[in-house]
């Protein structure tokens, strides 16, 4: 009798676990997807050349000379640089007058809702004021517009959220630099070097206060960009 319970118990343990198996199996083809962008290496490697677009070069710093071209590719503009703090925008405990001495209330492109970025909590990327060097406009980017801002091997989507000196390249938010881990403060914070801003063309965030479609959008256009020829 014992014997034949212990049989039952083994083909219904029999049963079960495959059934168990194939519940805990990936979902087949067509089922959600789990996608991220590509490695900051990958990046770097389509961005080694340049085909420059800018009719000159720009400077990093007011006191610099000009050695940054503005450069062309795969359906991309991308430039490599330092990086200084933009801190304007709505006022925040990190940015405001007492924080930044050149702190301003307004951003070249606002949220949704008609109020200016906030610094602190959005990663944008600034681009140049339109001058006889380069209009960004020209080149296919907006505000609003998606980028990947790569240093020491990390990425950070952002979107295109000011606009800055027409003479001067390099310059992202308060909260773009925390995420790559450069020093946010205004004050005294960026880093000399080892920045790349690459942006993608006809590329838009809406809302562009959205953090969420900041990263998505961009994981998305940065793995057409480094699979394209």
């Amino acid at each position: 009798m014992r014997k034949h319970i212990l049989l039952a118990v083994l083909l219904l343990v029999g049963a079960l676990v495959p059934a168990a198996v194939a519940s805990a199996a990936p979902a087949p083809a067509g089922g959600p997807q789990v996608t991220a962008g590509p490695t900051a290496a990958e990046l770097l490697a389509k961005v080694q050349g340049c085909d420059q677009i800018s009719n000159g070069e720009y400077k990093s710093d007011e006191e610099a000379g000009r050695t940054i071209p503005v450069c062309g590719a795969n359906g991309a503009v991308f430039w490599k640089g330092d990086m200084d703090i933009d801190c304007d925008g709505q006022r925040t405990a990190q940015c405001n007058e007492d924080t930044d001495c050149c702190f301003l209330p307004e951003t070249a492109f606002e949220q949704s809702d008609g109020q200016p970025l906030n610094a602190a909590d959005l990663p944008f990327v600034v681009v140049p004021s339109v001058s006889g060097t380069w209009d960004y406009s020209a080149a296919g980017l907006k505000g609003g517009g998606s980028c990947a801002v790569i240093y020491n091997n990390k990425i950070q989507y952002a979107v295109i959220g000011d606009t800055g000196p027409p003479a001067i390249i390099g310059e992202a938010s308060y909260a773009a630099a925390k995420a790559l881990g450069i020093n946010p403060d205004p004050k005294n914070g960026g880093t000399d070097s080892g920045v790349t801003y690459i942006c993608f063309k006809d590329s838009v965030v809406s809302p562009i206060e959205d953090k969420g479609k900041a990263v998505s959008t961009g994981e998305s256009l940065a793995t057409q960009f480094v699979h394209s020829n």
